[in-house]
């Protein structure tokens, strides 16, 4: 879901109506998907992992 709301601004629907919206969703979400496999085909991450303050610590004391 923060994938879709950082690259698409999917919390705001550009059209009226349900119908119009439901189809909106439905082509973000092929959207993202192509993005993602593409990612996945290339081997780049989509985002940079997490290093918890404890492992930065561990990894600043072993310098």
């Amino acid at each position: 879901m923060s994938q879709a709301v950082s690259r698409t601004g999917v919390r705001h629907a550009r059209y009226r109506g349900l119908a119009k919206t439901g189809l909106e969703h439905v082509f973000t979400a092929a959207a993202l998907n192509l993005l993602r496999l593409d990612a996945w085909w290339t081997g780049t991450p989509l985002a940079p992992t997490r290093v918890s303050h404890y492992d930065q610590l561990a990894l600043a004391l072993a310098a």
